[in-house]
């Protein structure tokens, strides 16, 4: 259900995504894992865990790591930043951020430079 708006794909409803879990969408030719915080923030990046080479980090915990909302790899479990898209324990596995808004109850997505 991708609809272009503009530079920003919705990519599904707000309530599609439980709070404290992620979704995976396609976008453009981006595999793009949207996380939902409680019940207002939101943030996006690369679904593909870059130490696997797999399309999971969707699948992936979140919570927090000191002063970081993280989401823990389900392969390594490594933590990657879901604000930044840096993994904490090695730079070299960050992935990249996406900007994220919410507009008439849906999730938007833009594949943009951030």
């Amino acid at each position: 259900m991708d609809t272009l708006v503009s530079d920003w794909t919705a990519v599904c409803a707000v309530e599609d995504i439980l709070p404290d879990t992620g979704v995976c969408a396609r976008v453009d030719t981006h595999q793009v894992a949207i996380f939902r915080i409680g019940q207002n923030q939101f943030f996006a990046i690369d679904n593909v865990d870059p130490k696997a080479g797999a399309s999971v980090l969707s699948r992936g915990l979140v919570g927090n790591l000191g002063e970081h909302l993280v989401v823990a790899s389900p392969l390594y479990k490594h933590h990657i930043d879901l604000r930044t898209g840096v993994c904490l324990e090695s730079p070299e596995w960050s992935v990249r951020p996406y900007a994220v808004r919410v507009k008439d109850g849906r999730v938007l997505v833009s594949t943009e430079a951030t």
